[in-house]
């Protein structure tokens, strides 16, 4: 293998949109979460939950918690860590938290002289059939002779049944008056704690809430830079600030076009990422995209009138302003979709367009909320924004100089 094809090989490895992070030195900021979630760990009682928008590294954090707890002093550490499904119950969700560790016992053998036997079997055997929150504090004490357990549940928001957040809250509560030494960290998507776990007021003191936000915008370019620099490779100021603006503070974002991009200079026998390079990565990232989302955009722009304006109203949604949970207004809209096409389009000209883009006509892009002339929108996901932005790059609807003039250097932030 030469070494520019070893190279290219090896940024596969590096950027991984397809995976959440496992590499500590590959992990980029999130202090403020990650000192919250110790707090919880090392103090007894206490429980964590973390909540945000669906891609901003929720579960990349998860996966370096146990290299962020190694080697501390005087304590060891346990995370079993799994994937919550529509299909789960309490019970199965602790039998997949038990599933792989194995419990071994010291027994005597048989006879006057018989040596000590140890025995290993499956913790999960040793369980009821019908797991309840005061099974589990008891074998979490028993298994916490010597270990701080950690397990963590992923995806807490895709169970269904309503009772499993009220068992699980249920046994927050018992681990935090009992005192054992163990801490659920529940992981999820949620705009708040009510919408991951419920109002359940007795588990607040014991409940440590860590919102997710966005990527800052020094927290995206330092997953770039790890990355280039584990490559051997640099990337010059303004293709960083284009990656930043483009990745809207998702990491998946930032990976996919920092893979593509890197990928581009490599071809190039270059070891310097340059904003030609990144030119590229937008092209090749949007045929690497979910097919869902470009499905989505397919039917929500598409329409036999001419001189019909859906792709710009929603690149203009797309670079809006917005508050700190993504929702913008009409007004929002106005300035960017002038910017866009030129044209001084007014509310009622366009007020039609968000509507419909709100409808399951045009794919439900946007969702919508508020009574009339306080009307708010939100994109349904979060990889549509991006996609979009970047979609207007490669059908020249924006340019660079755009990213000086509208709002893509600080998503989410009204200015």
């Amino acid at each position: 293998m030469t070494d520019k094809i070893q190279l290219a090989f090896d940024a596969g490895d590096v950027f991984t949109p397809g995976s959440p992070i496992n590499a500590l030195d590959l992990f980029a900021g999130r202090s403020d979460q990650i000192e919250a979630i110790l707090n919880a760990i090392s103090q007894r009682g206490y429980h964590a939950i973390l909540y945000g928008e669906r891609g901003v590294g929720k579960t990349s954090l998860s996966n370096v918690l146990s290299q962020l707890l190694h080697g501390r002093k005087n304590s060891k550490f346990l995370l079993p860590r799994i994937n919550c499904d529509a299909s789960d119950t309490y019970t199965s969700l602790w039998r997949k938290q038990f599933n792989d560790i194995i419990v071994t016992e010291t027994r005597m053998g048989i006879g006057f002289n018989a040596d000590q036997i140890e025995v290993s079997r499956r913790l999960v055997d040793t369980l009821p059939e019908q797991i309840t929150p005061d099974d589990v504090r008891r074998t979490l004490e028993q298994l916490s002779k010597g270990l701080i357990l950690v397990p963590i549940f992923d995806e807490f928001d895709r169970v269904r049944q309503n009772y499993v957040s009220t068992l699980m809250a249920d046994t927050i509560k018992m681990l935090s008056d009992y005192s054992v030494p163990a801490t659920i960290i529940l992981i999820g998507v949620a705009d708040s704690v009510d919408g991951l776990i419920g109002e359940h007021q007795s588990i607040e003191r014991a409940l440590i809430q860590i919102p997710m936000p966005r990527m800052s915008g020094s927290e995206t370019g330092q997953i770039v830079t790890n990355g280039l620099t584990r490559l051997q490779m640099t990337i010059n100021n303004e293709a960083l600030e284009e990656i930043i603006g483009l990745s809207q503070g998702l990491p998946y974002i930032t990976h996919l076009l920092a893979l593509y991009s890197t990928k581009a200079a490599i071809a190039r026998d270059s070891k310097v990422v340059e904003s030609s390079d990144v030119d590229i990565g937008i092209k090749a990232s949007l045929g690497q995209w979910q097919q869902s989302v470009k499905s989505a955009y397919y039917h929500a722009t598409k329409s036999q009138q001419p001189g019909h304006i859906y792709k710009e109203v929603l690149l203009a949604c797309a670079v809006a302003a917005t508050d700190d949970l993504g929702y913008f207004a009409a007004a929002d809209v106005r300035e960017p979709l002038r910017h866009i096409t030129g044209k001084p389009y007014d509310i009622p000209n366009f007020a039609r367009h968000l509507k419909e883009l709100s409808q399951p006509g045009r794919g439900e892009m946007l969702s919508r909320t508020g009574e009339k002339r306080r009307i708010r929108y939100r994109f349904e996901s979060p990889l549509l924004r991006p996609y979009i932005i970047m979609r207007g790059f490669s059908d020249h609807l924006l340019n660079k100089d755009d990213m000086k003039v509208l709002t893509l250097t600080a998503p989410y932030k009204k200015v």
